[in-house]
Formats: structure tokens, sequence, C-alpha cells
């Protein structure tokens, strides 16, 4: 189930004029074209005739959406003829039933609506900073076009969350599979971002846990804190989003758990990224989480790059500072070097430290071999 499943739809999929003058912007933009494209995507022409999958009115602009087996391409025009037309490019191949369930047909004053996919029976919008409210119905036109939905972050100072990070929910037809609902966020490029999570370990002798779609009550609680690290991924044609649970460690002087999630971002043209949290306990339902550690173009924390090992330095409610350190399942052993030598068997280590210590951290695997730290 990807876009080569969707009908042509939209008031205007049989105006051959308007038809034409997109195929002819794509082939050659003039002066007053605003060409983008999401990184990694190519602006040329398509290899093979596209698919048209929409062509309508979206508020004061004429919009065509096509698709090449490659890419999705957008051209607005102002139904006014003044302006500038606008043509852009997002690379969607190997889409699936939920990264191929939306493409923005719209953007205007904060707000997005969006073009479902035939399979998408029902649709909300809810607030991944209340994961506690229940979503609320996101209407569809006959013609799959959803009402405004609040573009996160709008409205915003730059470089600032808000108050609220607006995300769609969609469930799909029991015709495809039952009862499957999934997330997806606006990042400010043609597609939605898929939105997953996988629980902590069930135990040493509990099976590797899967990512799973990020809308039960535990998923949507470990999303809350990550909801605005989600900005800085904006325009970089990313995919998905997971957050991975992988440790919960119970913290030292009698400190409740606080738990260890690797955050990884896949983008449509392969390349990933990864970003460790550290969230410790008592916080409120929406404080961001700290970060532990980052790396670029990795593997880690995807089902090629299973392992993963981080520490962060933590200040005691009594002013004593400590190392601390998780790491996955398959972690047997963590050791401190440099700075500090100290080590504990099985995941997770934690040692009193004067503050701005420097430590190297290692781990032993199940397997025999050793795992440095991400970052």
């Amino acid at each position: 189930m990807d876009f080569t499943a969707w009908p042509a739809r939209g008031g205007r999929k049989d105006d051959a004029e308007l038809l034409r003058r997109a195929l002819a912007v794509w082939s050659r933009p003039g002066q007053r074209v605003r060409v983008s494209a999401t990184p990694g995507t190519s602006r040329g022409l398509p290899a093979q005739p596209p698919q048209l999958l929409y062509a309508g009115d979206v508020g004061a602009a004429a919009v065509v959406v096509l698709y090449d087996g490659m890419r999705i391409v957008r051209y607005a025009e102002p139904q006014d003829g003044t302006g500038y037309a606008a043509l852009d490019f997002a690379r969607v191949d190997d889409a699936d039933v939920t990264t191929g369930a939306a493409v923005v047909v719209g953007r205007i004053d904060g707000n997005t609506r969006f073009l479902t996919a035939p399979w998408v029976d029902e649709a909300q919008t809810r607030d991944l900073l209340q994961p506690n409210r229940p979503g609320q119905p996101l209407h569809i036109t006959a013609d799959g076009v959803t009402d405004p939905v609040r573009t996160p972050g709008a409205g915003a100072p730059e470089g600032q969350c808000g108050t609220a990070w607006p995300v769609l929910q969609f469930h799909s037809s029991t015709k495809i599979v039952e009862q499957h609902s999934f997330l997806l966020t606006d990042l400010g490029d043609l597609t939605p971002v898929h939105l997953t999570y996988t629980p902590p370990p069930g135990g040493a002798a509990a099976p590797a846990r899967q990512p799973r779609e990020a809308t039960g009550s535990q998923a949507l609680l470990n999303w809350a804190h990550s909801a605005c690290r989600l900005g800085t991924l904006r325009g970089q044609g990313v995919r998905a989003v997971n957050n991975w649970e992988f440790a919960e460690q119970r913290l030292p002087e009698g400190g409740a758990a606080a738990s260890w999630v690797c955050t990884r971002t896949d983008t449509w043209r392969g390349a990933g990224e990864v970003m460790v949290q550290f969230q410790p306990p008592g916080s409120s339902p929406t404080a961001p989480a700290a970060v532990a550690a980052e790396a670029q173009n990795t593997n880690a924390c995807s089902r090629f790059g299973q392992h993963v090992l981080a520490g962060v330095m933590w200040k005691s409610p009594a002013g004593h500072w400590f190392l601390l350190a998780a790491g996955s399942r398959d972690v047997t052993k963590v050791s401190a070097t440099g700075g500090i030598r100290a080590s504990a068997d099985g995941p997770l280590l934690a040692v009193r430290v004067e503050r701005g210590v420097n430590a190297k951290l290692t781990a032993r695997l199940t397997t025999g071999g050793t795992l440095d730290s991400l970052g």
C-alpha cells in the first residue's frame, strides 16, 4: 500500500488546462515559480509518466499533486493570477501504509491541510504535549482533504516549541488491517512523519521489543518529553522517528526510576541520526529530557544497530554528583575509565564522582564483543 494505490481526486482533476500548466512548470520553471525540494530529492523530469493524485482548489490556490514512482510533486498557483506559483519536490520511495498516508496540499496562516490516503477511515488531532487528553475528530472531505490543522510551532517565537504540538492520528480501513491507528507529525515537508515507540525491555529472558505505533498511553507519555525536540528536524526530509526506551534505572540515594530513551530519526534518503535522552523521575509530563549523546549517519538504535550505551552526569537532591550509565538489554557489564575507574555487572552503572570528571564508557555484550558509548 503506497501512492500507486491512490486514485485521482479533486474538483479539478479533469481540468486539462491546469494539468497542462503544472506539467509545463515542472518541465521548465519560470522566474515566477518558487521551487523547493527536500534534501536528496532530484528536481528533474520524471522517468515515467506521472500519476495524478489530486487537482483542486485549496484556499486561494489551485493545487496539483503528482507522483512519479519516487517523488511527490506539488504544484500550486494563485487563483487570482497574481503572485508566485510554487513547485515542491519530496522523495517518497518505498512508502507504506503509514508513511504514504498523507500529503500536504496547502499551508496558510499557520495551518495545514492534508490529502489523505484512500485507506484512511478516521482521523483525529491530538496534542503531544497533552498525553492524557483524548484526540479530537478531524473532518475529511469526500475528496480526502482534511480541515485545517494547526502547524506545530506556529505562532511560537523562533526556535521555541510553543504551548502545543498538534499531531494527526489516523485509523486505517479494516480492509487493510484490523485496528490500526498511527501518529503522524508535520515537520514542514510534503509528507508528515511517522512516530513510533519501543517499550523498555521485558527482562533478560524476554524477547527483544519491536517498534510499535505511538498511540498507547505509555507511548504518549514518553513522547510528551520529546515532542519539542522534533522542531530541530524541520525540512530535513524525515520519514519516521522512533523513541526506544532502552533502559530504566533506579537512581542512587533512594531515588525513583529514570528512563533512558534513544530517539532515532530516519530520512527518505537513508541517512539516520540518533539522540539519547535521559529522563529523571518526578519531572512534569512535558519537561524535555536531558540530551546524553548524539550521533549522525549511524545505524545505532535500529534493527541494524541493536546495542547502545550512554552516560550522563546527574546531581542528586542531596547535592552529590554521580556518573550514570545505561546499556541496552544485551549489555552484561559497564566500565568507566579515565578520570575514574569503576564497573558494574549488568547494563547499568551508578558511581559517585567529582563534578566535571571525564570518563570513557565501554560495555561488554552477551556475544563477548565490546561496545563504546554513543556520542
